[in-house]
């Protein structure tokens, strides 16, 4: 199988131009490496009628094309279900009784970095076990024997983070994004990874888990977001910035396109003549704001 790169967008709702200009890097990063581009749809939660079809039609409006049929997540809970199970079979994973409020107000463990789950339900007795699950459906959690791990990344260099007992599989059976995203990159020949520097957090828990399930930890670029004038991630409450909206605006796709690529120094006029210039050490690191239209 070929290397990849890929996007893979989750289908709450319309794309924003930050998620666009997300897709215009990802192509841009996965072409300039002789790549190919995958289009994935994490659709696990959240998925609205409508919202898919939707976001495809405005990255092909912006010139984003990709390779074979596109792939969904709602397809490939086996694949999930026997990465859960070798985790298991090796001792790396437990139920978890715990509810959101619970870990909240629970004290952290000695030692344990700011925000890690504190092993509640680590211990638990089989009897234990069994009360619990008498009360409410158990979630699954990795037992993590590590409590941080380091990653490499294009833009960001050596990124230490937090690695706790993460969740696996909800307790309602749906499958966690940290175990998803990482199953399904391995199955699909993702080795470059590009998306929105909000993500960085959470990527040596994915590369961890890589880690334990003997998969290759891909090559890590987490680009800037886009700010509105306030300074605070752009949203769709900030007014036009999806494309249809921009449409209504009069602001065609390719405008967007060439606003996007502007934005990170790149010539305008298609995707392909912007190839030719992208060079990734050129990138801003700083988020960009939004000029609105």
């Amino acid at each position: 199988m070929t290397s990849a790169g890929r996007f893979a967008p989750s289908p709450s709702g319309e794309l924003h131009v930050g998620n666009l200009r997300t897709a215009v890097l990802a192509w841009l990063f996965a072409r300039s490496t002789g790549r190919r581009f995958l289009l994935r749809v994490e659709d696990l939660d959240r998925a609205r009628a409508g919202a898919e079809a939707a976001q495809l039609r405005d990255l092909v409006a912006i010139g984003v094309s990709w390779d074979g049929g596109v792939v969904r997540q709602t397809d490939r809970e086996p694949l999930y279900t026997a990465a859960i199970s070798r985790l298991e079979s090796a001792g790396l994973s437990y139920e978890c009784f715990c509810t959101r409020r619970e870990i909240q107000e629970a004290p952290s463990a000695p030692h344990a970095p700011q925000g890690a789950y504190p092993g509640t339900c680590r211990n638990l007795s089989a009897a234990e076990r069994d009360a619990k699950r008498a009360v409410r459906p158990a979630a699954i959690r990795l037992r993590a024997d590590v409590a941080e791990a380091t990653v490499d990344d294009v833009l960001h260099g050596s990124y230490t983070g937090v690695v706790d007992d993460f969740v696996l599989r909800r307790n309602d059976g749906v499958t966690a994004y940290n175990l998803a995203v990482v199953v399904d990159d391995a199955a699909q020949g993702v080795d470059q990874v590009v998306r929105g520097d909000d993500l960085l957090p959470s990527t040596p828990r994915q590369a961890y888990l890589a880690s334990l399930l003997n998969i290759p930890v891909p090559e890590y670029a987490h680009v800037p977001l886009i700010l509105n004038a306030d300074g605070i991630r752009l949203a769709k409450r900030d007014g036009a910035v999806t494309l249809a909206e921009l449409g209504r605006a009069g602001v065609s796709g390719e405008d967007v396109r060439d606003i996007l690529l502007s934005s990170v120094g790149l010539p305008a006029g298609s995707l392909d003549h912007a190839l030719a210039a992208f060079r990734p050490a050129m990138l801003p690191l700083q988020p960009w704001v939004w000029p609105g239209v």
